[in-house]
C-alpha cells in the first residue's frame, strides 16, 4: 500500500535509470537532423576554414608595405587582380602590389593581410593605403575554427543550428542519430471527453490528452493517443499491444488505492510487484513506475497538475535519456517572497513566478487547479530535508522554460 510506504523521490529516479535504454540508431540527411540527438562522435574531415581567407572586403597586401605609414602619411599600391567571393587569384602578390578581395575569398599567394576599404581611395588601378598593418591582420587562418582530425561535436549532443553548422563545415551531410522514441499515452477514464460545450451528467474534459501529449513532444519523441475507460480487462489488453509496438507507456489516471482504479493493478498483475508506487512528492503523491516487457511504464496521476509535475519529475528526463542525451535542468536560485511551510521527508515542487532575484509562490493550489500552471512559470523546489523555507531564505528554482529539450 504505497500511503505506508513513499519512496523518496530521488530513490524513485534511479529505481527509473537502470531500466532505461536507449532507442535504436538510423542514418539522416543533415536538413532532416535538427533537435535530433547525434549517436555518434564527429571527427572532421577538413580544416575550417580550408585556406587563409580575408576577414573583410578591403585589399590583399604584403604588410611590410604599410610599416609606416598612416593617414597623415599614405602609400601607394597598384591594383593587379581582383578576387571575389568562391573565387581565387593565380597571381602572387609582390612589394608595391595589392589584390582587391571580398569577405571569405582565399587570401591570394604573398600576401598576409588585408587593409579595409574604409582606410583606402582607389583611382584607377592604384590606391593610396592610410593606415599600416600588422601581418596576419584581417586574415581568418586555415584550421581557425577546427582542423582535419579534431573532434568537433560528441555523441549524446542535441543538435540545434550551432552543431548542424559545424557537422556541415567538417564535411558531413548526413549524420548518425537516436531514433525518436514512440511514446504510447493511455488516458484512463470513464468520465473523460474530449473538449465540447455542454457537458452532460458526470463528464469530465480530458485535458490530460492535450498535455501529456504536448509534454511528450518537447521531449522530442513521437506521441500517440489512447483512451479507455476504467476496465480491467480492456486496460491490460491495451498494456499488451501498445508496449508489443511502442517504447514506452504513459498512463493517468488509475494510480491511487481505491475502488475502479484499475492501472496499477493490470502493471502489478502482469510484471508482479512493481517498484514504484508513492512517492514522497507533492503534488503527485500517487505515482507508479514499472517495467513491463522490458519496457518503461509512467503511471501518473488523473489530476493535471499532479500528472504534469509527476511527469516533469520522473518522465522527462526518462524520456530524454533513452535518446542518449544526458543532462541536468537548470536549477537557479532566488530568495523567497514569502515563507513556504513544507513538511520533513517529503519534496515539494511548489508552483511560483520568479520577479528578478525574488521567486513568489502562487496561493492557488489543489491536483486539479490547471489554472495554477498557466499562471506561473518555475517550480521552487523544497528537498525533503528542508521543513519550509523562511521569507527571503534562498531557494531552489527549477523554471519551466529550462526543461524543454
Amino acid at each position: 500500500m504505497f500511503l505506508s510506504k513513499l519512496i523518496p523521490v530521488d530513490d524513485a529516479q534511479k529505481i527509473i535509470n537502470t531500466c532505461l535504454k536507449t532507442t535504436g540508431v538510423e542514418e539522416v540527411p543533415l536538413e532532416e537532423a535538427y533537435q535530433r540527438i547525434i549517436a555518434q562522435d564527429m571527427v572532421s574531415t577538413l580544416n575550417s576554414p580550408p585556406f587563409d581567407r580575408s576577414a573583410m572586403d578591403g585589399y590583399a597586401i604584403q604588410a611590410e608595405d604599410s610599416f609606416g605609414h598612416s593617414e597623415t602619411n599614405p602609400f601607394q599600391l597598384k591594383v593587379v587582380d581582383q578576387i571575389g567571393a568562391g573565387q581565387k587569384s593565380n597571381l602572387k602578390l609582390t612589394s608595391g602590389e595589392t589584390i582587391k578581395i571580398a569577405t571569405g575569398a582565399p587570401i591570394p599567394a604573398g600576401a598576409n593581410a588585408v587593409v579595409m576599404e574604409e582606410y583606402t581611395h582607389e583611382k584607377g588601378d592604384i590606391i593610396d593605403v592610410e593606415t599600416s598593418l600588422t601581418p596576419g591582420e584581417n586574415v581568418s587562418p586555415a584550421g581557425e575554427d577546427f582542423d582535419e582530425g579534431d573532434l568537433v561535436l560528441n555523441k549524446g549532443s542535441l543538435l540545434g543550428p550551432a552543431e548542424l553548422a559545424i557537422i556541415a563545415s567538417a564535411g558531413f551531410d548526413r549524420t548518425l542519430v537516436f531514433k525518436k522514441p514512440r511514446i504510447a499515452i493511455l488516458i484512463t477514464g470513464s468520465e473523460l471527453v474530449m473538449p465540447k460545450n455542454v457537458l452532460e451528467g458526470a463528464e469530465v474534459v480530458n485535458s490530460n490528452h492535450f498535455t501529456i501529449k504536448s509534454m511528450v513532444e518537447s521531449c522530442l519523441a513521437v506521441p500517440e493517443m489512447f483512451h479507455s475507460i476504467d476496465d480491467a480487462e480492456l486496460v491490460e489488453e491495451l498494456f499488451k499491444k501498445l508496449l508489443s509496438e511502442y517504447d514506452a507507456l504513459i498512463t493517468t489516471g488509475g494510480t491511487a488505492i481505491s475502488k475502479g482504479d484499475v492501472v496499477v493493478d493490470v502493471a502489478q498483475k502482469l510484471v508482479g510487484e512493481i517498484p514504484i508506487h508513492g512517492v514522497s512528492l507533492r503534488p503527485g503523491k500517487p505515482f507508479g513506475f514499472a517495467q513491463v516487457y522490458d519496457k518503461p511504464v509512467f503511471m501518473l496521476s488523473g489530476f493535471p497538475v499532479a500528472a504534469m509535475v509527476q511527469f516533469d519529475v520522473f518522465a522527462r528526463e526518462s524520456l530524454l535519456k533513452i535518446q542518449g542525451l544526458n543532462r541536468n535542468p537548470l536549477i537557479v536560485h532566488k530568495k523567497a517572497a514569502r515563507k513556504i511551510p513544507s513538511t520533513l521527508g517529503r519534496t515539494d515542487y511548489i508552483r511560483a513566478r520568479i520577479e528578478g532575484d525574488m521567486v513568489r509562490p502562487l496561493k492557488i493550489k489543489g491536483s486539479g487547479i490547471i489554472r495554477s500552471m498557466v499562471e506561473s512559470d518555475s517550480y521552487i523546489i523544497i528537498p525533503e530535508n528542508l521543513e519550509g523555507i523562511l521569507e527571503g531564505a534562498e531557494c531552489e528554482v527549477l523554471p519551466y522554460h529550462s526543461l524543454k529539450a
